[in-house]
């Protein structure tokens, strides 16, 4: 099953440019080098899923011309990934549903702490309305979140569910585990569609030492804010068309690629195409980085094409 990605942030923590640096990348007048956090919208079977909802989201998501979608996955906690989830309340006007977010348990807790007027039993009105579906790092099957249930604004009170009866109640459902998949032959597993859901197969990593997750989507997968892939997940990495990968510097870095360890990946995953992505304002604007990658894997022998991604950027 084919999968759409679309770069709707490709920036660090701080972005590109960074406020009130005035370095030849921040001041660059070539739109590709002006980076929102990091985030991608992919379409995959039918769905509809963003990858993080940093402090950008609005932006991004206005830029793209986005208003409906399926999911959202969190790749990890962190704030530049997850500081825009208050915005989901305009989807939730737009589209009269809840928004369903895909995390870890931890980041769930983590969003519970952060999010706290989100997840309360009575909450305030006009609160963001979400679903929740626990995953870890075996492959799972997504649906599409659609169950039946119309969000209907009540004035002063916020939203509720109405019944076939024409009762409202309140809103709020306890967390899902998400569906597990069984077959262990990742190759088979990346083909996609299991009924009417799609099979998405996480990747584990570490951010410096806090466990995070990228995702594979058919013949294209997501990696961003990793400094180290475990051996065994390099089995879920194989025949990919498109891979993303995070760097921020020339330099060695804690938590995650640089230039080097990314090139060297690249060559190990072999996929046709690498896409740098998470990109800081240390590295030359656009064009003359696209440059230099070229140089650099010709004289690595490194097969996969590997480019700096962009905001809009779309891959197939």
């Amino acid at each position: 099953m084919q999968a759409k990605l679309t770069f709707l942030g490709t920036g660090t923590s701080l972005g590109v440019p960074i406020v009130g640096c005035d370095c030849p990348k921040c001041t660059s007048a070539d739109p590709k080098d002006k980076r929102f956090r990091a985030s991608a919208y992919v379409e995959y079977g039918g769905l509809r899923i963003l990858i993080d909802a940093g402090p950008d989201f609005r932006d991004q998501l206005l830029r793209a011309g986005l208003c409906n979608m399926d999911a959202i996955l969190l790749t990890h906690n962190h704030k530049d990934h997850t500081g825009g989830i208050d915005d989901v309340r305009a989807l939730n006007y737009i589209g009269k549903q809840a928004v369903a977010i895909w995390c870890e348990a931890s980041v769930y807790e983590s969003l519970k702490n952060s999010y706290g007027y989100i997840f309360s039993k009575v909450k305030y009105p006009g609160a963001p309305e979400v679903n929740i579906h626990i995953i870890d790092d075996q492959p799972f099957v997504m649906y599409p979140d659609h169950a039946g249930k119309v969000l209907e604004w009540v004035r002063d009170v916020g939203y509720r569910y109405r019944l076939p009866d024409g009762s409202l109640v309140q809103t709020g459902e306890p967390e899902a585990i998400a569906e597990k998949v069984d077959d262990p032959d990742y190759t088979c597993l990346c083909k996609g569609s299991k009924g009417d859901g799609m099979e998405i197969i996480p990747i584990r990593g570490l951010h410096d030492k806090m466990p995070v997750l990228g995702f594979r989507f058919g013949q294209i997968a997501y990696i961003t804010d990793m400094s180290l892939i475990p051996e065994s997940e390099f089995a879920k990495l194989r025949g990919l068309k498109h891979v993303t990968l995070n760097t921020v510097s020339y330099r060695p870095h804690h938590s995650h690629f640089s230039l080097d360890e990314a090139l060297s990946l690249a060559d190990r995953i072999g996929a046709e195409n690498t896409w740098l992505t998470h990109l800081s304002h240390t590295f030359p604007c656009h064009e003359e980085f696209e440059r230099d990658l070229a140089v650099l894997c010709k004289e690595r022998n490194i097969h996969s094409c590997v480019r700096p991604a962009y905001d809009g950027l779309t891959i197939v």
